[in-house]
């Protein structure tokens, strides 16, 4: 008896030893790095999730914007950052396309782990208000006759938006002129003021302007229309079925982070996405929480390799190498 009880008083012990042992977390603010411009999709999300973030971990998660190279500047900024923790990438679909997008980097790619999925957003065709096409069918006809006297704006290489372009032109097997920016906000301030003639781009970043008049909206590619702007028809309702897409955030970490503390900002991320401000505004984009599978950890992780091989035969057959 009295071996038994000492065995039971040595492993409560070593468990309180162990538990000793696991650091806090976290002990200072958290850097929540996105890898593009201010006011685009990402850092919108980013920054409405990042308060309830903070309130559940109980320090301030600071978002930082590290922009250029397709988001793999900010993301090898959390490649490389200690795996602790405090130095979280909010990430997007770029994350499925810097591995095939860049030959050498200075970073390995894969060195994140996911903690989980944040939201899927549709994507919007998108026009100059005053461009010659009252629908989808008008416009995939003009491209095919004009081509590459039409220019396609984008966030830059590796973005969403790009991506975005590739698929379009594929699907309506037409190249037209790629112009690239140095962010979303950008890409639509040509498109009000009718500099540039289109653009396929995240329902986060255009639906106010959609609702208002400012650009035309032709599609959304995804199943089912958005709740946000239930006038514009799927691009399976409006004869293009082929182009069907979501872009999507997810919240990753250094690799060789602690599995308590993904499991912790995991935690965090789904008290967020309960949340009825961020659930509100996320509707008010055309957007919504993620939910199931996919917003564990390995459901995230597996999603992500996913996305990294249905893209690359896209991105390789359009010539999309950076350098």
């Amino acid at each position: 008896m009295f071996r038994t009880a000492g065995l039971g008083l040595l492993g409560l012990l070593l468990a309180a030893g162990t538990a000793a042992a696991q650091p806090a977390y976290p002990t200072r603010p958290i850097s929540m790095v996105v890898g593009f411009a201010p006011g685009g999709p990402a850092d919108v999300v980013a920054r409405l999730i990042a308060p309830s973030l903070g309130a559940d971990l109980g320090q301030p998660v600071v978002v930082e914007n590290a922009s250029g190279a397709g988001g793999s500047i900010g993301q090898a900024r959390v490649a490389q950052a200690r795996p602790d923790g405090h130095t979280i990438l909010f990430g997007s679909l770029a994350q499925a396309t810097i591995p095939t997008l860049y030959r050498s980097l200075s970073f390995d790619p894969l060195a994140l782990e996911a903690v989980g999925l944040v939201n899927e957003v549709p994507m919007a065709i998108i026009a100059r208000p005053n461009f010659p096409a009252a629908n989808l069918a008008e416009m995939v006809a003009l491209v095919r006759r004009d081509g590459r006297r039409l220019n396609l704006g984008n966030a830059g290489v590796g973005s969403t938006s790009h991506l975005c372009s590739l698929l379009l032109m594929a699907s309506i097997g037409t190249p037209v002129t790629l112009v690239p920016y140095r962010g979303n906000a950008l890409v639509m301030n040509d498109l009000v003021g009718g500099t540039l003639d289109l653009g396929c781009d995240q329902t986060t970043n255009n639906a106010e302007q959609i609702r208002a008049g400012s650009i035309r909206a032709f599609a959304i590619s995804t199943p089912e229309r958005a709740g946000a702007l239930p006038g514009v028809p799927t691009t399976a309702e409006a004869g293009l079925p082929a182009m069907r897409m979501s872009g999507w955030n997810m919240l990753f970490v250094a690799a060789g982070t602690p599995r308590p503390v993904i499991d912790r900002l995991n935690r965090a991320l789904h008290i967020a996405l309960r949340d009825e401000t961020v659930i509100r505004r996320m509707g008010d984009l055309g957007s919504g929480p993620a939910g199931g599978e996919r917003t564990t950890p390995e459901g995230a992780q597996t999603f992500w390799r996913a996305e990294i091989a249905r893209w690359k035969p896209l991105i390789e057959a359009a010539d999309g190498m950076a350098n």
